[in-house]
């Protein structure tokens, strides 16, 4: 036996040159390491292949499955088990002890994330929990209505893949140790990207078009939070206060910050949206309204030349 976890790790990536090696690194007690990349134009698969990693190539047609389940669907990988990291995250000491001890008894797990901010490791405030380590026989990534709100991103969005048919019935479990998410590595970036998402999540929204989320609670949550108003503010709060982020200090303090902006943001998308549909529709009614007859000029008191 080679003490290796027997997961097949599957890492999305395009022109990830600067984040890739630090995730590579925090690797090497997976049995199996893919770098799915784009045809990316800077070094991505160069330093895929120095770290022993194998590199497949994706392109997309513009229709579903989007990246991370055509990999799952298409690649060939050693185990029906995948663990799908991104390339600006790291797995820790802790994650790969608890592995090693999980029995993987359950279809999937979730695994709790936590934020580099500011080059600080967050302690507290928001963490995300997504369900990324998973039998992929048992688990998929839904097709969503989504093809118009998401112009040429090939990846899925922000949500979680659900039990196949056949599989509702499967336990999902929940790894404890943190999977490191270096998330404000290029502020700008961060900025563009927030606002492409905070438009789908808009989009979404509006379509009522979320696939349901494997957790009941979670479900039940996300409905609520959806339908809040000041959705910014409260989240700023959760997570600077109730969260216990100030305990992290300014890195705290600007995280939670930048949750509310990005809420702020989903906000902004949405009153954007309502005011272009009700433009719209005014537009329409304009036009398709039948027109009252009028007198034929004469009758008006106008002479024809």
């Amino acid at each position: 036996m080679s003490g290796k976890i027997p997961v097949s790790v599957l890492i999305m990536a395009r022109n990830e040159e600067e984040a890739l090696p630090r995730c590579l690194q925090a690797l090497n007690d997976f049995e199996e390491i893919i770098v799915v990349d784009s045809y990316s134009t800077d070094k991505t698969a160069e330093i895929a292949r120095r770290h022993g990693a194998r590199v497949e190539q994706f392109t997309w047609n513009g229709q579903y499955p989007k990246k991370s389940q055509w990999a799952l669907d298409t690649v060939q990988t050693k185990y029906d088990w995948v663990f799908l990291v991104d390339a600006d995250e790291i797995v820790t000491a802790e994650l790969i002890k608890e592995l090693k001890k999980t029995d993987f008894s359950c279809a999937g797990y979730f695994v709790r994330g936590r934020y580099i901010w500011n080059s600080k490791m967050l302690k507290h405030g928001l963490v995300n929990n997504k369900l990324c380590l998973f039998d992929k026989t048992k688990l998929h990534y839904p097709t969503l209505d989504d093809l118009d709100l998401t112009e040429d991103w090939e990846m899925e969005m922000h949500y979680q893949p659900v039990l196949k048919d056949g599989f509702e019935n499967e336990r999902l479990g929940q790894i404890r140790a943190p999977l490191l998410h270096n998330a404000y590595a290029d502020p700008i970036n961060w900025e563009a990207k927030h606002q492409f998402y905070a438009r789908w999540e808009a989009g979404m929204i509006l379509k009522n078009a979320f696939p349901k989320d494997p957790s009941p609670l979670r479900e039940g949550l996300k409905r609520v939070f959806r339908g809040l108003p000041l959705r910014g503010a409260l989240m700023f709060i959760y997570s600077y206060v109730f969260k216990l982020g100030f305990l992290d200090s300014r890195a705290g303090y600007n995280f939670a910050r930048a949750r509310a902006r990005y809420y702020q943001m989903v906000s902004e998308a949405l009153s954007a949206s309502s005011k272009e549909a009700v433009s719209g529709a005014a537009v329409h009614t304009s036009h398709s309204a039948p027109q009252k007859s009028q007198p034929p000029l004469e009758q008006k008191g106008r002479m024809r030349a």
